[in-house]
């Protein structure tokens, strides 16, 4: 198996995502740095930090150049980061070393760097967003066609009392709607352009450097945080929490649908189920176990990140590398796990006909507790609790509860306990309230 799934010629059509992809490769590492370093020479010729005619020629040789990311690899292993080695490359193959001597003036490696990585942060948010919206707005439409459609609702995997499958779904979508709500002050508080020089004063520049900064920022479409945020990892750290909780709550969608799908319950049927090696009749949930399992290895990335934001003095190399590792699999994961709910919200067929069997067994015990609150209209609670229970026990050995609650009490019309579209509470409401937020994301 390869070192990580995601960049295995196996499972490439299983957990591979060629859009997000594309963002995390050595290539395009490159090309963000090369787009940093040309934009801030344009922005340092403009403003007389370096001579108009460098930045001209190092920016048009940023767009213009192609640089072999294999070529970097042996100064990279000397030096830790690749910036040293790509900026040789760049003024040696730039043939121009009037201009390339002021290729990177000023900048320390971690401001092209993080400058680079948030340019492809910004792409991959604006693939990951409209994909969970896409989502979001299938179950919404998936909530209200079925509102009013009962079954089970679970609690500790036992049949409870009866939901809708409407309002099941929309248990799946509304923490997505408020998780997107969250992700514009986020976007806010993560774009931001890098620039402080090497220990984050910007002394290199000179009085320049704040304006250097900001005309970078306003070249790039960032923001100028007007401080170093070399060793203030805040933003990396919220974005790798909210990535976490989005594949959580998808992991939840995975977990209930693995559920649904069970042997001997069988309530829904999904899109591109897979076979078995050996048992022809199987049809495995292949989509909501990755979901389910991109959540779980989602902690334990979210863990690394959330401790590599404690960065030491001015920087710290340990910590910083620890999110090299770390979150480029987490988008990733992030991805792949939008793109399988967004097929799933798009193809799930629920079964009405297995949700009311499994609803009711014949026994009727899961009206007992509509039972108990009718019984309280004319008896104190706890005796009406315990009446119901005592029939319940004697179910266990027979018959049905609709029926013996018939004969216990022959004067109450008890219709409406034992109709489940009477008992479904706020469950349409709840559906179709859903509903109606998703149309308006």
């Amino acid at each position: 198996m390869a070192a990580s799934v995601f960049d295995s010629a196996i499972y490439r059509d299983l957990m591979g995502d060629r859009e997000v992809g594309a963002l995390f490769t050595d290539s395009a590492e490159v090309r963000a740095m090369m787009i940093v370093e040309g934009a801030l020479a344009k922005a340092q010729g403009a403003l007389g930090v370096i001579p108009e005619a460098s930045a001209a020629a190092i920016h048009r040789a940023s767009l213009e150049l192609q640089i072999d990311p294999g070529g970097l690899a042996a100064e990279t292993g000397q030096n830790a980061v690749v910036v040293p080695a790509l900026v040789a490359a760049f003024r040696s193959a730039m043939q121009a070393p009037e201009h390339a001597q002021w290729l990177h003036f000023g900048a320390t490696s971690q401001d092209i760097m993080d400058t680079g990585l948030v340019l492809r942060l910004r792409q991959f948010l604006g693939i990951l967003d409209p994909r969970l919206r896409e989502a979001v707005a299938a179950l919404g439409t998936l909530a209200e066609a079925h509102a009013e459609v009962p079954m089970a609702g679970r609690t500790y995997g036992q049949i409870a009392t009866p939901t809708s499958f409407g309002a099941v779904v929309a248990a799946w979508g509304q923490p997505l709607l408020a998780l997107l709500d969250r992700l514009g002050g986020l976007r806010g508080r993560l774009l931001w352009v890098s620039l402080s020089g090497a220990a984050g004063t910007l002394s290199a520049m000179g009085p320049r450097g704040p304006e250097v900064r900001a005309e970078l920022a306003k070249a790039l479409g960032l923001s100028d945080p007007e401080a170093s945020w070399h060793s203030n990892r805040q933003a990396i750290a919220e974005l790798s929490g909210w990535l976490t909780q989005v594949a959580a709550q998808l992991g939840k969608i995975g977990q209930d649908l693995i559920l649904m799908t069970q042997s001997g319950i069988g309530e829904v049927a999904l899109p591109g189920s897979g076979g078995s090696s050996t048992m022809p009749q199987k049809q495995n949930p292949v989509m909501p176990s990755v979901l389910a399992a991109i959540a779980r290895q989602m902690v334990g990335l979210n863990s690394v990140m959330q401790g590599a934001a404690t960065h030491v003095q001015e920087r710290d190399a340990t910590a910083w590398i620890s999110e090299w590792m770390t979150l480029p699999q987490m988008c990733l994961a992030t991805g792949r796990a939008a793109q399988f709910a967004l097929d799933l919200a798009k193809g799930i067929a629920p079964k009405p006909e297995a949700m009311l069997a499994n609803l009711d067994d014949g026994r009727g015990l899961i009206f007992a507790e509509a039972l108990q609150f009718r019984l309280a209209a004319t008896l104190p609670r706890p005796e009406a609790q315990a009446e119901v229970k005592a029939l319940c026990k004697e179910v266990a050995s027979g018959g049905s509860l609709k029926n013996r609650a018939a004969a216990r009490w022959p004067d109450l019309d008890l219709a409406a306990v034992f109709d489940p579209a009477s008992q479904l509470g706020e469950a349409p409401r709840i559906a179709r309230r859903f509903a109606n937020a998703a149309r308006n994301a």
